[in-house]
């Protein structure tokens, strides 16, 4: 498709340096989710030198909005604002001062990037129809801040119509981006398991139920049910992290609890593997005079792309970047990503910006103590976005 409006923001040195500058203030003072009071406060700071009315959101979130001329469509663009407990080891001269946590995951690019569009839309709010909602979403990396966010009303008066998103990634190198349609993160679930027995003495196991065996084939057997109960082509894990029990050496282990996490990209296969490891649970423990319990707790949805939002930032990215800069992600990530539920109420894109430069040595993984991102990717991701945005506004799609 061709795209219906395209303007270029690669040559502004002025304000890409804004750009940096700003990044760097963010990464400076990292906050941890749902404490990023300061953060909201330098959101809130530039949203006022720029005239844009804004409220607070999801405790420590920020909805900004900008009118257009008149009624047309509603975008919404979002940011997340938190960052990681790690200490930081980048060596670089705007290293985080925050003791313990830094802007590990790239969230302060990513804020970046939507404030730069704030600066550039606010300055055509004239020149278009429609809102554009900007959303600096508080605690992606724990509770799903977008999920209070949506709660709250922040898709609704007026509607949003198209979501867009992005995440920077080391892995790529800058002046490129990934795509995916469909499904692009995994959904998750939160799992329990109780396993009860009972009590004995240690030199005569047959008095008790030993819930430490128990556990252990229920644990592997569960492994099972992902290679046997479903297609080797589907995307599904289950991982138990933490496993607790027993109170003496020399006793019979009479409860044991583990807890973990499934991620699965398809809603059937999902509801399928929790009635299937319910069944097994209760089952094989009964089969051992035992009693199991499995519980699972909602965590984040798929991230499913739209087919039709993709192709307009695949159009904005072949003229602004070069269609050789487009990378197709082959499958989808287990990883999980709660923009998913900004996508509930609305069509909408999420891509995957490049920030590595092999030559600058810029090549540590998102979570990582020594991550950095080349700055350049900044100024790409506004000229992205905003070109994006300018074409759903005049019915890109």
């Amino acid at each position: 498709m061709e795209i219906v409006k395209y303007v270029d923001y690669s040559d502004d040195n002025g304000f890409e340096r804004w750009l940096v500058d700003i990044r760097r203030k963010l990464h400076q003072h990292a906050e941890l989710s749902e404490r990023e009071f300061e953060t909201q406060l330098i959101i809130e700071g530039v949203l006022d030198e720029l005239e844009i009315e804004h409220v607070r959101i999801a405790d420590t979130g920020v909805m900004g909005i900008i009118r257009g001329e008149g009624d047309g469509t509603c975008v919404g663009l979002r940011a997340d604002i938190d960052a990681l407990p790690l200490v930081e080891d980048s060596g670089r001269p705007y290293a985080s001062k925050t003791k313990g946590v830094m802007h590990a995951c790239g969230h302060d690019a990513h804020t970046t990037i939507l404030i730069g569009c704030a600066a550039k839309l606010k300055a055509l709010s004239n020149t278009f129809r429609g809102v554009v909602k900007l959303f600096f979403q508080p605690a992606e990396e724990t509770i799903g801040g977008a999920k209070r966010m949506v709660l709250q009303g922040c898709m609704k008066n007026p509607d949003v119509d198209y979501m867009l998103g992005l995440h920077v990634m080391p892995y790529l190198p800058v002046g490129t981006i990934e795509v995916r349609d469909g499904k692009l993160n995994a959904a998750s679930d939160m799992v329990s398991v109780d396993i009860y027995g009972k009590a004995a003495h240690g030199a005569y196991p047959e008095k008790g139920v030993d819930a430490g065996l128990v556990a252990a084939e229920i644990l592997q057997g569960i492994q099972t049910i992902l290679t046997r109960q479903k297609s080797p082509l589907d995307q599904a894990v289950v991982t138990f992290g933490r496993i607790n029990g027993g109170s003496k050496d020399n006793i019979v282990c009479d409860h044991l609890k583990a807890t973990g996490i499934m991620r699965t990209t398809d809603e059937n296969l999902r509801a399928h593997l929790k009635d299937a490891m319910m069944n097994y649970v209760e089952a094989v423990a009964s089969a051992h005079g035992a009693k199991g319990v499995i519980k699972f707790e909602p965590g984040y949805n798929a991230l499913i792309n739209d087919k039709g939002v993709n192709e307009v930032v695949r159009a904005v990215a072949r003229k602004v970047l070069g269609a050789g800069a487009i990378f197709e992600k082959e499958s989808p990530s287990l990883g999980v990503e709660d923009y998913s539920f900004f996508l509930d109420d609305a069509r909408g894109a999420f891509y995957h910006l490049g920030c590595g430069n092999v030559a600058e040595e810029i090549v540590h993984p998102l979570h990582s103590e020594c991550f950095d991102l080349d700055e350049r990717a900044l100024i790409v991701g506004v000229g992205l976005q905003m070109n994006i945005i300018l074409n759903l506004l005049q019915g890109g799609i």
